[in-house]
């Protein structure tokens, strides 16, 4: 099949360093790559992919030229696949709402994955004016807001089997892998590991709006030694991160729509500790890859246990459950049965 995959231009595909959304576009677009299909990536200039490049902004925007208009470079993405949308059998966007519009005329079969929260308000009007558009979710969690969507698959996240290199030893450290935001939970990580006096390593991007929650909270925890803050890490970094880890801390307090970083800490073999919120009920398995608990008290129950857990049942759960060959077959169905029905 001819299919056409449209990116977010918030970061490159894959992205230097933090960006969950455009590393899974990445990993999908090679598996397809792999299984024959003919694919073409409408992202940004810098990046890099098995498949056709179409460069729609030179420089992925956050670590670009600062000022640049956002929706002045997605308008110029949505000109480019309403020019060239003929030359695909199927649409892929993983733009949210906004090719809604064009992708609903064009005659193509289209579908978009939703990779974001679900819960704000106005988000039911729009599903209202595109009864017919299909929808793919990341998880059943996700979805859950906006149930009369048109959902046609739910379609967990998958990361090429021999990215990461597991690691079968016991870790050192407890690991913190994220944006640092209060929802995600790296206050809870700091106690935690306090608690159970373990190292906790922070590998962590600061978005600008806050600066001042990390200022404040955050950074008087941050002491160098028990508690280190290391940065933003790219995929060669990550490895060894996750790998060394006696488990990775997951305390998050919101409806995460996946964690792809707890997949990618199951991929080293290193068990997930994580509050019962969003899709963690559907990725990590209690007692087998992990332990979903309730609270910081469970929380630190759980690091004693999860030190034992068998890792390389881990890390084979990760290989049965999500590699990104399993994603890429999901998807290459759902493509085939919109262009069926066409």
């Amino acid at each position: 099949m001819r299919i056409a995959q449209l990116a977010p231009l918030a970061e490159s595909v894959p992205p230097k360093l933090y960006g969950g959304t455009e590393r899974v576009i990445a990993w999908l677009v090679d598996a397809l790559v792999e299984l024959g299909h003919d694919v073409t990536l409408f992202a940004s200039g810098d990046s890099k992919t098995t498949g056709r490049l179409h460069a729609v902004w030179p420089r992925a925007l956050r670590l670009g030229r600062r000022g640049v208009d956002p929706s002045a470079a997605c308008a110029l993405l949505i000109e480019a696949i309403a020019g060239r949308a003929r030359e695909f059998d199927v649409i892929h966007s993983h733009v949210d709402w906004l090719p809604l519009p064009v992708l609903s005329r064009t005659g193509v079969p289209f579908l978009t994955t939703m990779h974001g929260r679900l819960d704000l308000p106005g988000l039911s009007d729009v599903i209202g004016a595109f009864p017919q558009a299909p929808f793919v979710s990341i998880s059943e969690n996700q979805r859950r807001p906006l149930p009369q969507a048109n959902w046609v698959a739910t379609i967990s996240h998958g990361l090429p089997k021999g990215l990461f290199r597991p690691s079968f030893e016991s870790g050192s450290y407890l690991a913190f892998l994220g944006r640092l935001t209060a929802e995600k939970g790296p206050e809870a990580a700091i106690r935690i590991a306090r608690v159970v006096r373990m190292p906790l390593r922070i590998a962590a991007k600061t978005p600008r709006a806050e600066t001042a929650y990390f200022k404040k909270k955050l950074e008087p925890e941050i002491d160098g030694e028990e508690i280190k803050l290391i940065g933003e890490v790219d995929e060669v970094r990550k490895q060894p991160f996750l790998a060394g880890a006696a488990a990775l801390l997951f305390p998050i307090d919101w409806p995460e729509p996946f964690g792809l970083v707890m997949i990618e800490a199951m991929a080293c073999g290193t068990p997930v500790i994580a509050y019962r919120s969003g899709s963690v009920p559907e990725v990590v398995e209690d007692g087998v890859t992990g332990f979903i608990v309730d609270g910081e008290e469970q929380a630190i129950e759980a690091i004693e246990k999860a030190v034992s857990l068998d890792r390389r049942k881990v890390r084979a759960r990760f290989e049965e459950r999500f590699v990104a060959s399993r994603m890429a077959r999901e998807y290459e169905d759902r493509y085939r049965e919109l262009v069926a029905c066409r």
